[in-house]
């Protein structure tokens, strides 16, 4: 799948290029964005986007950023993470509406760093699934082969990595959901020891 020069830069580089002004966080935002609406429709990596949205609430939480490591970076979130105020579904209609009131500790950490969030990554439903053809509201397809699923339960952010639909991502792992997609869609993921990183929110 061809990438996006933005889109397709690591983490490390487009820090720099933010960093030494020869590209601003908007731009990024708007080139990544514009890669979502276009393929977003046929793998249902996330499960809603509303561009003019997030690029308000980017452009409020930018003017109080920490100049961390993340600074003006967009992270993707699985819909089972906790944002405050967003709507956190866990891919099941049943919570449909529900806004979160707190954010998780992942998603602190996140905001320490200057990251911006962007919900929701789809997944199977309560996390029960290992190919996220099992979210109420659709399968997420493999961005390499659609006809072949991505992994689960945290398909959506490991086909929207491998698509540059995302610059990194967060899922959740208790028997594989972040090694398996990882593995399916031909990224990396990572899975920290159980316990060295905080569940609250999750």
């Amino acid at each position: 799948m061809a990438s996006n020069p933005l889109s397709s830069q690591t983490i490390n580089e487009l820090q720099q290029l933010i960093d030494k002004g020869t590209v601003s966080p908007p731009e990024v935002w708007d080139d990544l964005l514009q890669r979502i609406e276009r393929l977003n429709p046929s793998l249902q990596a996330y499960l809603a986007i509303e561009p003019n949205r997030l690029r308000r609430l980017w452009q409020e939480q930018l003017k109080t950023a920490r100049r961390g490591k993340l600074f003006g970076i967009p992270v993707t979130i699985k819909s089972n993470i906790c944002i405050k105020a967003e709507e956190i579904t866990c891919g099941s209609r049943i919570l449909q509406g529900f806004r979160s009131p707190y954010d998780a500790t992942v998603i602190e950490r996140l905001r320490a760093e200057g990251a911006l969030l962007v919900p929701s990554a789809n997944m199977d439903e309560f996390a029960f699934g290992s190919s996220t053809e099992n979210s109420a509201f659709g399968p997420t397809r493999n961005p390499w082969d659609t006809e072949r699923v991505p992994g689960g339960s945290s398909g959506g952010s490991a086909a929207a990595v491998a698509a540059d639909l995302a610059i990194g991502a967060l899922g959740g792992d208790t028997g594989g959901s972040i090694r398996q997609p990882a593995s399916f869609c031909g990224i990396v993921g990572l899975k920290p020891t159980y316990g060295r990183v905080s569940r609250y929110g999750l």
